[in-house]
């Protein structure tokens, strides 16, 4: 069973933004989040106030004072209600959010943090030497050791996050960021490295046809991951707005089509004939950024049988006819964040240092494109939400 929570007790209070368990405001998230998504995650239960910073559990742990922290579309999905129940035993009230963090410790050194709360982090031995946090085949310590239960960091309530002038991680999940980094770049590690891991959990053939749904955030750090870590040859996208499909060409798709005409550009790209409203044929690899029924179902008509589908945009509770899965043999695999991945040449990488690499060569920063303190945390959240719209990408509040 896990210890009574230490965090928030007796040191020095600081600013940050905390998610409460008060089921009235989640109602009128959900409520509200019918009439737009900006409407849902402005209802739900956050408020800004003052809390004592965290109490560090033991060796290993740091301080951590946040510089930026990105607002993603999990965090958009729990402000207004929308995430599955499947996630309540993982975490722990009140929380803070923020998961996609550089901040500096207390020795000075700029850090992005690897936001799993692996075994290391609860008192437990590593899967295996060198793991990183999500490795390993036991969630059981998510809500064992010192620490309140929680997935990550940014839903437990004994780290805080990034949405906070303090917080605190393990050194296990600390990398180090280069100083020739932005912190606008930094920002971008965590981010990235979930569309990294998607792109490497595709695992497409030489000279694959792949597409990705959706060109957000995630999305396009997939397309980015496709075109320089894969062999993939052709990679469709879908994307809804102008910068999002001009951002999406730039990172390497070489097709990209609304979101309802994708059905009509993998039959055309791939010879396929129609079967109904499912192709003969199709993509040999989907990554479905989006997640909600309408991108699943999507997924399963356009992949050709004994295809993969990959899953990294978080679902909620979803009704989706799996008929095709059967039928066509499709494989579908969840990619939830990343970790140690197995390369195509042997070797094994973390999927952070990649991301390091692909946000320098690709300039990935330049996707961050509005910052806001705290105090606006309302602007920032509704722009965050209507980012798509507004021709806006990633959105982070600034701490510095």
């Amino acid at each position: 069973m896990p210890q009574p929570c230490t965090g928030f007790t007796t040191l020095v209070p600081v600013k940050a933004l905390l998610f409460e368990r008060r089921e009235t405001r989640y109602a009128a998230a959900m409520l509200a989040s019918r009439l737009s998504p900006a409407s849902g995650a402005l209802a739900g239960p956050l408020r800004l106030t003052d809390v004592d910073e965290p109490v560090l559990p033991g060796d290993g742990w740091k301080r951590i004072t946040p510089r930026l922290s990105g607002i993603c579309g999990s965090d958009l999905s729990t402000l207004s209600g929308a995430t599955s129940r499947y996630f309540e035993p993982l975490v722990s009230f009140p929380f803070v959010m923020g998961h996609e963090v550089v901040g500096t410790t207390e020795s000075g050194n700029r850090v992005v943090i690897d936001a799993v709360l692996g075994a290391e982090a609860r008192g437990e031995p590593a899967p295996h030497e060198g793991a990183a946090p999500a490795d390993g085949c036991d969630h059981g310590h998510l809500i064992g050791g010192s620490l309140e239960p929680g997935l990550q960091i940014g839903s437990c309530e004994s780290t805080s996050g990034g949405w906070s002038e303090s917080m605190i991680a393990h050194q296990s999940q600390l990398h180090v960021v280069p100083d020739s980094m932005t912190d606008e770049q930094a920002v971008m590690i965590e981010p990235t490295a979930g569309g990294v891991h998607a792109a490497l959990k595709a695992a497409p053939a030489e000279g694959a046809t792949v597409v990705v749904l959706g060109s957000g955030t995630i999305g396009l750090c997939a397309i980015a991951g496709l075109r320089h870590l894969t062999g993939a040859a052709t990679i469709i996208a879908t994307a809804k707005y102008p910068e999002q499909r001009a951002m999406a060409t730039e990172l390497g798709a070489d097709i990209v089509v609304a979101p309802d005409e994708i059905r009509r550009a993998v039959r055309r790209i791939s010879g396929s004939r129609m079967v109904g409203s499912v192709l003969s044929g199709g993509a040999d690899v989907v990554i479905d950024a989006v997640g909600n029924a309408g991108s699943i179902d999507d997924a399963l008509a356009i992949t050709r049988p004994r295809g993969r589908v990959v899953i990294c945009g978080m679902p909620g509770v979803v009704e989706v006819d799996l008929a095709p899965l059967w039928h066509r043999e499709t494989e579908m695999v969840g990619a939830y964040c990343y970790g140690t991945e197995e390369l195509a040449d042997g070797t094994r990488s973390h999927t952070f240092a990649l991301a390091t690499n692909l946000v320098d060569s690709c300039d990935l920063g330049r996707l961050v494109t509005a910052t806001y303190p705290l105090s606006q945390h309302r602007q920032a959240i509704r722009h965050a939400a209507e980012s798509g719209r507004r021709g806006a990408f990633k959105i982070a509040f600034d701490l510095r």
